[in-house]
């Protein structure tokens, strides 16, 4: 279980801006970076090198895990075929457990249950019949989402009433879906945990969370959640980690439902990757998320998660990036542009990071 040397090279399967960050944060360790991905992206601009190939090219994907020494990934709809390819190569940290539990909603969701922690009701949708029964069961409202891909609030819609169903499974495709009841919460935060080779773990300050239409809007720190219940959400995070063996970053996405509930925390989703929440480690943190991340799938020691700062991370979508001059200009604000050229609605252009001095441990 020897570490990788500096010099050595990081592959990882994608090629969108957390790739990008990834690779920054390698080079700072003075690791290289090569690329896969099915088409270019803003991390080819900062990568040693890239490969453009499908992922469903099993023999492209295995040659080119040839040249790395490791292989993770930034985005969790890797084909499980392209993984399989490359680790018959070269170790893969996270390990496909963790892509097959994160890429189906229904199966991720019974994963969850199955460590006794606490999920909102759910059931697997395949026909109109399932539907009605599930509302019968579950009752409204409800959220509808396919089981597999959308994010950002895509794929899914809303059920308030009976009546909608009607019309809920043509909305979506008619594609295998989950129906999750809806969790009266007080506030969303995420933990953003990094394990070791060793199982050593640590994780950052839990972040206060707002979206926006589906999408990440602002990560505060330091967050509202009480101190027990902070414990609390690590400890389901860890559990989680455990079960899948996992190396790397881990976000654990949770509702707080209120200190005095039966149960404090309900888990929302899973992203076996580095995450949008943890993007404030960049500029609040001496290691961020990716360079910690970096480190654990190379066999490094874990470096430590505390923040040195009060920051509150802003998400720049679509045209909010005309922003940027602006944003350069303010002395607090830590700007970061992902080099995207469309900055179509709802597409992540970058984000931003205002800081200010550290208010509470």
């Amino acid at each position: 279980m020897s570490a990788l040397p500096p010099g050595s090279v990081i592959g990882i399967l994608g090629g969108g801006q957390l790739g990008r960050m990834l690779a920054i944060a390698a080079a700072r360790l003075g690791q290289q970076v090569h690329i896969y991905s099915d088409a270019t992206g803003p991390a080819f601009d900062v990568a040693s090198r890239h490969t453009v190939g499908s992922y469903e090219d099993t023999d492209a994907v295995a040659a080119w895990a040839r040249e790395v020494d490791v292989v993770t990934y930034e985005f969790e709809n890797v084909p499980l075929s392209a993984v399989a390819a490359a680790a018959a190569v070269n170790p893969v940290r996270p390990g496909a457990r963790a892509l097959e539990v994160a890429q189906d909603r229904l199966v991720e969701k019974q994963f969850v249950a199955s460590l006794g922690l606490p999920v909102a009701p759910f059931a697997a949708i395949d026909s109109d019949a399932d539907l009605t029964r599930a509302l019968q069961e579950i009752g409204t409202p409800v959220l509808l989402k396919t089981r597999r891909l959308g994010y950002d609030g895509k794929g899914q819609v809303r059920i308030k009433t009976p009546a909608r169903a009607a019309t809920a499974l043509d909305e979506i495709g008619r594609a295998p879906a989950i129906v999750e009841g809806f969790v009266t919460f007080e506030y969303e935060v995420s933990v953003i945990l990094v394990r070791g080779l060793d199982g050593h773990t640590a994780s950052y300050d839990i972040p206060l969370n707002t979206h926006v239409d589906g999408i990440l809007a602002t990560s505060t720190v330091p967050g509202p959640l009480p101190a027990a219940i902070t414990k609390q959400a690590v400890e389901f995070a860890e559990r989680v980690a455990v079960a899948l063996e996992y190396v790397g970053v881990l976000a654990v996405e949770l509702f707080f439902v209120g200190a005095d509930a039966n149960t404090p925390l309900v888990v929302n989703e899973i992203a076996p990757r580095v995450h949008n929440s943890g993007h404030w480690t960049l500029d609040a943190c001496a290691v961020s998320q990716f360079e910690n991340h970096i480190r654990a799938v190379s066999g490094w020691p874990i470096a430590s998660t505390d923040r040195q700062v009060d920051a509150v991370m802003s998400n720049l979508i679509g045209s909010d990036i005309n922003a940027w001059q602006s944003l350069a200009a303010e002395s607090s604000a830590c700007l970061h542009v992902y080099g995207k050229r469309d900055a179509r609605p709802g597409r992540k252009m970058g984000h931003f990071t205002r800081i200010s001095p550290k208010t509470q441990s």
